[in-house]
């Protein structure tokens, strides 16, 4: 159990680790608009949302891999748990930063529970 406990947490932690470092390397790849607004993704061009889908959806995918890899067992639900706390937190976002209608349904739809189970099915083939 004690194995367990420690692959979800190091899931979450490198899925964190890996979903700021693609926040932090799409601010310096795609140009940010003279009158960017961090706060008010309403306002924001489709460009600016890419890496931060790529951040939810590949952060989410290597901690629920490496959770589903690290555990002794239960690898399907762990890995799940990984897309669930990272979908809590997108649906946390939602209320913080506003934001399109088709950008919140596609990051929340589509980057934490199948990402999860993706995840899984990886760990399971390397």
């Amino acid at each position: 159990m004690i194995i367990n406990i420690s692959a979800v947490i190091s899931g979450v932690l490198v899925g964190m680790i890996v979903n700021m470092g693609l926040i932090i390397l799409g601010s310096s790849l795609i140009p940010i608009p003279e009158d960017f607004d961090p706060m008010n993704a309403i306002n924001w061009e489709s460009t600016n949302f890419i890496f931060p889908f790529l951040a939810h959806a590949i952060g989410t995918l290597v901690g629920a891999f490496l959770t589903a890899k690290i555990a002794n067992s239960y690898h399907l639900p762990l890995a799940i748990s990984i897309g669930v706390f990272f979908l809590i937190g997108g649906i946390t976002m939602v209320y913080i930063l506003p934001a399109p209608v088709w950008f919140i349904c596609t990051d929340l739809i589509a980057a934490y529970i199948p990402m999860g189970y993706i995840g899984w099915i990886i760990s399971k083939k390397v």
